[in-house]
């Protein structure tokens, strides 16, 4: 159902009764708090993207920080204008 090495490659699928109304779907994967967090003290202009490039340099691993933040429902709040000053948590890159 999904690529190879994918980080849903494992989330289980779902199709509710109904499917006229509903469509097949992919439940929520699992996500554990990841080892060796840093804090990042979020400044104004601060983008995921960014912030994977500088501490990952991949801008694709965003999610990676979406993932070690989980209070936030919405990845874009995380550094909103109003989160200046704020802290983020920042997994330890994979060996």
């Amino acid at each position: 159902m999904f690529l190879n090495h994918s980080r849903y490659g494992n989330a289980q699928g779902f199709s509710p009764g109904n499917t006229q109304s509903f469509f097949p779907g992919v439940r929520p994967r699992p996500v554990s708090t990841p080892p060796g967090i840093i804090e990042h003290i979020v400044r104004q202009g601060d983008r995921l993207d960014l912030l994977a490039a500088y501490y990952y340099n991949d801008a694709r691993l965003w999610w990676r920080i979406a993932d070690a933040n989980p209070e936030f429902i919405f990845a874009g709040l995380m550094v909103a204008p109003e989160m200046a000053g704020g802290s983020l948590a920042i997994p330890k890159a994979k060996d």
